[in-house]
């Protein structure tokens, strides 16, 4: 049997190739030997992916190759989902989205899961979201929070015209903010107004529970 580093490592791999068959194999090879499924996403599957991200960055890989992971990502956590094992986060709504002009939401939707395995009603309203959907959602499901996430530093600027609008509308400070993405950093997320920041889905479960309990 394969030991929890090779698993790890296996996961990775599979998803930097975009095998979805390999893929399979090493997720099942994960719950076969209890790993913890969360530890699986982040320290497997969410290292292929950054590696995947850092070479799109550097031009060393393109869109259909980005595509092929993240199909291979997807994969994997819809095997480990239901192995999941999270402590219950405080009650209440949560509106999730990618920042406007922004279409990479693998981070979103591992922090998603996470939060719905904590018995947290989460609305996600995907990618590409326009600003005034945010806080329009928010008013509509009378949220406790907003995540954004971003992985352009062309888009991610747009997070502030967010915490405006919800200034403008009286929303704040009822409505805690919270951000995150690759380029995003805590100095960042204070200077456009969020409450809070995570640099990825572990941290960012745990600073949802602070802000939703008002800490």
């Amino acid at each position: 049997m394969a030991t929890k580093e090779e698993i790890l490592a296996g996961l990775a791999k599979a998803v930097i190739d975009g095998d979805v068959d390999t893929a399979k194999k090493w997720a099942q090879a994960a719950i076969d030997s209890n790993i913890d499924a969360f530890e699986a996403l982040t320290k497997g599957c969410q290292q292929g992916m950054k590696v995947m991200g850092d070479r799109y960055s550097a031009g060393e890989a393109y869109i259909p190759e980005i595509m092929l992971s993240a199909d291979a990502m997807y994969t994997t956590m819809d095997m480990l989902r239901p192995h999941l094992k999270a402590k219950a986060v405080a009650p209440g709504t949560i509106v999730m989205g990618v920042i406007e002009g922004d279409v990479h939401d693998i981070g979103k939707n591992i922090v998603k899961m996470m939060l719905e395995a904590s018995s947290v009603n989460v609305v996600d309203l995907g990618r590409d979201v326009p600003i005034a959907a945010f806080v329009d959602k928010v008013k509509e499901v009378n949220a406790n929070a907003i995540g954004m996430s971003s992985l352009m530093t062309t888009c991610m600027f747009k997070m502030k015209d967010v915490v405006d609008m919800l200034v403008e509308q009286g929303l704040k400070p009822k409505v805690k903010v919270m951000v995150g993405g690759a380029p995003i950093s805590e100095e960042f997320a204070k200077s456009v107004g969020a409450d809070g920041y995570a640099p990825d889905a572990a941290e960012a479960v745990k600073v949802f529970e602070k802000l939703m309990r008002g800490a």
